[in-house]
């Protein structure tokens, strides 16, 4: 037991390097210590490990998350229960006959390996959605156009855009990098917050799919506030603070398994 709590605990440490890494480039081990919490001995075998798995390069004194990096495949195999208990709830959200917006992201794939054998429309930007649905033939499939990011498995840009302008769905699920206490959706990566904010337009429904990991969050742009959302699905209870956010926008928020928080 104590053993699966100390990979637990590792594995939040090592999202949060990478995480710290990706958003202000280098930083050194002082520095990651004193925002995790622990000690530079520990932050050393962190780096060491995460370099091992080809995630980063230590430098002198600490380390760097190199260009080229392919951040789906990084995650695609973290927090799969948790992606995959969130992605069952909020597939049963959906009724046959529907249309189904995915954005990108490990946990709209998840989502989308939850719809074979449903009759629905699903459009997506999302390429690794696209190869899962692909032969599924009850599944009406729309890909979006735009510039491959082979990195992200994404489709992005102007075309990507304009397509969405064309479209409704009955429902958007929207991914995040992370969740303010005030309840506004962030997301590292810049080049895919425009599609985003075009996917929340063209949602007649928009529910944010975040684990646990996304509360509090990260990332340097903001995507929408909670007002634009019409739900959450997660699979802990949110904090107090957010959920207070959510809760004034009218924001439900629903734990997996759990129904309503």
């Amino acid at each position: 037991m104590t053993s699966n709590v100390h990979a637990v605990l590792a594995e939040r440490r090592h999202q949060l390097i990478l995480r710290a890494l990706r958003a202000g480039g280098p930083a050194a081990v002082t520095d990651l210590s004193e925002q995790l919490g622990v000690s530079p001995a520990t932050i050393r075998r962190d780096l060491v490990k995460l370099e091992e798995d080809g995630l980063l390069t230590r430098v002198h004194g600490g380390a760097v998350v190199e260009e080229g990096d392919q951040p789906f495949a990084e995650v695609a195999e973290v927090r799969v229960n948790e992606k995959d208990a969130i992605a069952e709830r909020a597939a049963a959200m959906i009724r046959d006959g529907q249309s189904v917006l995915l954005d990108i992201g490990t946990t709209a794939y998840r989502l989308a390996r939850q719809l074979h054998g449903r009759r629905l429309t699903v459009i997506t930007s999302n390429l690794v959605v696209y190869e899962e649905l692909a032969d599924d033939e009850g599944i009406e499939l729309v890909l979006l156009g735009g510039m491959v990011r082979r990195e992200y498995r994404s489709l992005v840009g102007f075309l990507t855009e304009d397509n969405l302008r064309q479209l409704h769905a009955d429902w958007l699920f929207l991914g995040t990098s992370g969740v303010r206490p005030g309840g506004q959706v962030m997301d590292t990566t810049v080049v895919e917050v425009p599609v985003k904010r075009a996917m929340i337009k063209a949602g007649e429904k928009v529910v944010l799919l975040a684990d646990a990991a996304k509360f509090p969050g990260h990332g340097m742009a903001k995507v929408c506030g909670p007002e634009e959302l019409d739900a959450v699905v997660t699979n802990e209870p949110v904090d107090a603070a957010t959920r207070a956010s959510f809760q004034e926008a009218g924001v439900e928020v629903v734990v997996a398994g759990k129904g309503q928080a």
